[in-house]
């Protein structure tokens, strides 16, 4: 359970993600300006069909002179290759043989067929008076716990509608290891069955299963409960994943990804969820309180797919995987760690060094995804300040920041709490439409740890913005400390499957939320 330390600290203002360029107020905001805008445009486009614009005059001049050839030339030709026929052949055995290297060991696509989020009934729903009331009733926490709840949660970004588990609804709270077994089987099992009924699967077609979960971790595991519940073949292959964080869901989709590229014409099936029943605070101590206020019931199943038929149905193709990890850095490390309080009570402490940690970790996971998705325009302007930076030491030259807008279409910020999404929303330069989906989640689910990505990609669905082509960007921190991002591109113009977290309520978002 990790991510949404920010929110206890007053809006995270004290670490910055990445670096931000800020203009002098000396001159007008040039950089601002429309026209510049449409020159750094039409160059963006100039620079990304370079390739395209040499190639097309060279064609033209083939085509010309191959329509001005007479029957004598090409007999000509003829004779020409007949006498260098074992030159013929070998470049043409080359040839095949390279082609069929090419094709063999080619990465298989990764096709997302569809995907489910859990919604939880009504009657676990935690309204902020409700959540705040229980809270006094358990006697576990002082005045002043109790004062700082109330205020995480009054500038959390949650709304009144997100669900606690069962246990937690009664008086005195009811945690045990029976209940946190029922609320892991209505999450994971209620994904799967909608999963299951929107894609007409059959459970024994799965051949790969990955189940993540941080912080509990049954025997049987979890992915034996599902193995068990729906009877899956005896020679699957099945992955429990835990203690990975709200950023295990992408560690999920990637080695799912890798199994696909070994296991030829197969189902892979990814569940990410968290559970809260054992592992609530009944503590005063403050930096372990934060998760109380944010983690909600949420989970996810996915459906993923190497089989070429499923082109035509798939929502999604996987495009990219990029994990960072910083666990060898000790601070890093510990910023969100699983402990005992002084009096003994267990819960996970989140580090006021955890914004600027997760700065780092998503500095160098944008460092290497940037050469693989962004422009080859973005590219140079970047590589040109940082030449001219270092190599005539010109320290006045400002970093160039690469717009990360002309990569992606959409983007899926994990709505760890307020803070996180105003740090990415703020050093990524992005508009306030690109981080709704974000917003959106969190008002109404909470923070669901793994899951919350998918939830996010879902709202957008729900909206229609999903258009044929569109490149979304998943991108999700965990402790460890890691930062790991996913890239899918859409198949087709993607519309919401049937039961979706957002159907009954979609056309209330976006809200506006207080500042």
């Amino acid at each position: 359970m990790d991510g949404g330390g920010g929110d206890g600290g007053g809006g995270g203002g004290a670490a910055t993600v990445g670096v931000r360029i800020h203009q002098s107020r000396r001159l007008p905001d040039f950089l601002q300006s429309v026209n510049l805008k449409y020159v750094k445009l039409g160059y963006h486009y100039l620079i990304s069909n370079l390739l395209t614009l040499c190639l097309v005059p060279i064609m033209v001049v083939i085509i010309v002179e191959a329509s001005q050839m007479n029957p004598d030339d090409l007999r000509n030709l003829w004779l020409h290759l007949q006498y260098n026929l074992v030159s013929v052949i070998i470049c043409s055995a080359f040839l095949v043989f390279g082609s069929t290297v090419y094709i063999m060991t080619r990465p298989k696509p990764v096709y997302l067929v569809d995907y489910s989020c859990y919604r939880a009934p009504d009657s676990l729903k935690a309204p902020y008076d409700r959540f705040m009331n229980h809270s006094r009733l358990t006697g576990d926490f002082d005045e002043s716990s109790l004062e700082f709840q109330r205020k995480i949660l009054e500038r959390s970004g949650l709304g009144d509608e997100t669900y606690v588990p069962e246990a937690m609804h009664f008086i005195p709270p009811r945690p045990s290891m029976q209940a946190a077994r029922e609320e892991a089987e209505q999450v994971m099992f209620g994904a799967l069955d909608n999963l299951f009924l929107n894609t007409n699967v059959k459970p024994k077609q799965i051949g790969i299963l990955v189940v993540n979960c941080s912080l509990f971790n049954p025997t049987p595991s979890l992915s034996a409960m599902i193995v068990n519940r729906y009877k899956l073949r005896g020679n699957i292959r099945s992955f429990n994943l835990g203690g990975m964080g709200c950023s295990a869901g992408v560690i999920a989709v990637d080695l799912a990804k890798d199994m696909l590229q070994v296991h030829r014409n197969t189902y892979a099936v990814v569940v990410s969820m968290e559970n809260i029943t054992q592992n609530w605070y009944f503590g005063n101590k403050k930096s372990m309180l934060i998760p109380n206020c944010l983690f909600r019931v949420g989970g996810a199943a996915i459906l993923l797919s190497n089989k070429s038929a499923d082109k035509r149905r798939a929502k999604y193709k996987l495009v990219h995987v990029v994990r960072t990890h910083k666990g060898a850095d000790d601070k890093a490390f510990r910023c969100v760690y699983q402990e005992q309080d002084s009096v003994g009570k267990t819960g996970v402490s989140l580090s006021k060094d955890l914004m600027a940690i997760a700065g780092g970790a998503l500095k160098t996971n944008i460092t290497t995804l940037g050469p693989l998705v962004l422009p080859i325009s973005e590219q140079l302007l970047f590589f040109a300040t940082l030449v001219i930076k270092k190599l005539f030491k010109k320290k006045n030259v400002k970093p160039y920041i690469p717009d990360f807008k002309l990569a992606f279409d959409h983007f899926c910020i994990h709505a760890g709490g307020r803070a996180v999404i105003d740090e990415l929303e703020k050093n990524l330069q992005l508009l306030p439409v690109h981080v709704e989906a974000s917003r959106m989640a969190l008002h109404r689910f909470g923070n669901t740890s793994s899951s919350s990505i998918w939830y996010e990609l879902a709202y957008i669905e729900a909206k229609g913005r999903m258009k044929r082509g569109n490149k979304v960007w998943q991108i999700a921190f965990g402790s460890g400390f890691k930062c790991n991002s996913a890239v899918w591109e859409a198949l087709r113009c993607v519309k919401p499957s049937g039961n979706g977290p957002w159907e009954d309520c979609i056309d209330r978002y976006p809200v506006k939320l207080v500042s």
